[in-house]
């Protein structure tokens, strides 16, 4: 699917690094693949022949996802070939990225149906590498939720010389990733604190929806309490001491979860959020202008994982997205991160959420354009964002 580019958006005094200066969408897709660096999931090598290819074809999601396939797949033999000969951790390091490149490539696809495979290879390609290495310790674990289950990576903590069982977050996808995707924005520095991780594909993410018909809605305290419940059986977690998370459209799920499960101990906002239906009303009415609006992914995006054919029946699926009435039943540390700059959540939105929040101890991280990570959810500087988060997390668990 074609879409149209935003050149309009892209300021002459912009300090992010941005690959495709005429289109927002497309500069964030490829910062989504290149800050997950750190963390093993991408080599800029490979991230650039990906954009050289893609430069000529502009908006052209189709051939979005090919290229980013085509470098996966690439990628993901020589990962198999070093397996076969026995090199077990050179082998992982390719898988990672390979996982990460198929994920971020059929982001944008439009209809879903013609990526699966791809999206599968990706699963695949990341669990294979889990399996050969030593740490952090991956594990793939199912958590039973209303008669089904859903897939998840439990990360576990390692050995910081602390007794006895230890912290955990709950980590739940945005509207547009997957916990794939998630694992490569810091998790294993979160290992290496001492605090375990549970990334989960929720209703409207990731496996769930793709493979299981588990479409988005707004309860999020539903799985947000299986997760809670899954981790606190666990003679390896501490169940005082399990917080949750969430990334961009996860501002409204984490604080969500946090109002409606008391146990949670923390709930670190990733983003913000405040009245999601507002949201995509003001975005469908510059799209009706002939402007675009700062999108992460197609519009079309919203109505597959509502399971619907309108844009009015979506937008009648978002009318239950607001947190005024449901953040001010917080009672645990709160953390908000949000960037100055944020094209597609406004400062002021973020902040009427803080102020309603009602956490007693509450953290309202904003990060300036001098600082850097000062783009949605600290795209143009993933390092900034996580750091603050985990140092956060160490002052509320080992306090």
């Amino acid at each position: 699917m074609n879409q149209p580019t935003s050149s309009s958006m892209v300021k002459s005094d912009e300090l992010s690094f941005m690959y495709f200066p005429e289109d927002y969408r497309w500069s964030h897709g490829i910062l989504i693949g290149l800050n997950s660096a750190p963390w093993g999931g991408a080599e800029i090598d490979d991230i650039n022949r990906i954009g050289l290819r893609l430069k000529s074809q502009l908006g052209n999601d189709t051939a979005w996802f090919q290229e980013w396939s085509k470098q996966a797949q690439k990628v993901e033999r020589e990962g198999r070939a070093h397996l076969a000969e026995g090199r077990r951790t050179t082998a992982a390091s390719h898988l990672f990225r390979a996982a990460n490149y198929y994920h971020v490539g059929e982001r944008f696809l439009q209809p879903k149906a013609n990526g699966l495979e791809a999206y599968k290879r990706g699963v695949d390609c990341f669990r294979d590498a889990a399996k050969l290495i030593r740490r952090p310790l991956i594990e793939s674990v199912e958590i039973p939720y209303e008669g089904g289950f859903l897939p998840a990576l439990l990360v576990h903590a390692e050995d910081c010389g602390r007794k006895g069982p230890a912290p955990a977050m709950v980590y739940f996808d945005g509207f547009d990733v997957t916990k794939e995707i998630q694992y490569f924005k810091g998790v294993p520095d979160l290992a290496a604190r001492g605090i375990s991780c549970l990334i989960v594909d929720g209703p409207g993410n990731g496996e769930a929806v793709r493979f299981r018909n588990q479409w988005l809605h707004h309860e999020t305290e539903r799985y947000a309490t299986a997760a809670y419940e899954f981790l606190a059986a666990r003679c390896d977690i501490d169940a005082k001491r399990i917080g949750v998370m969430a990334i961009s459209l996860g501002g409204y799920y984490a604080p969500r979860a946090a109002a409606f499960e008391p146990r949670f101990a923390a709930c670190i906002a990733w983003g913000a959020q405040w009245d999601y239906w507002e949201i995509w009303r003001s975005r469908f009415e510059k799209l009706d202008s002939g402007k675009l609006p700062s999108l992460s992914v197609a519009w079309q995006h919203l109505l597959w994982i509502f399971n619907v054919n309108t844009r009015e029946e979506a937008m009648k699926k978002l009318e239950p997205f607001k947190l005024d009435g449901v953040v001010q039943k917080i009672n645990c540390p709160f953390l908000m991160l949000h960037g100055e700059g944020d094209e597609q959540i406004p400062l002021a939105t973020a902040q009427k959420c803080f102020d309603a929040v009602g956490s007693k101890q509450k953290t309202f991280k904003l990060f300036t354009r001098e600082e850097g990570g000062y783009h949605h959810c600290q795209i143009d500087n993933a390092t900034i964002g996580v750091a603050y988060m985990w140092d956060w997390l160490e002052s509320v668990f080992f306090k």
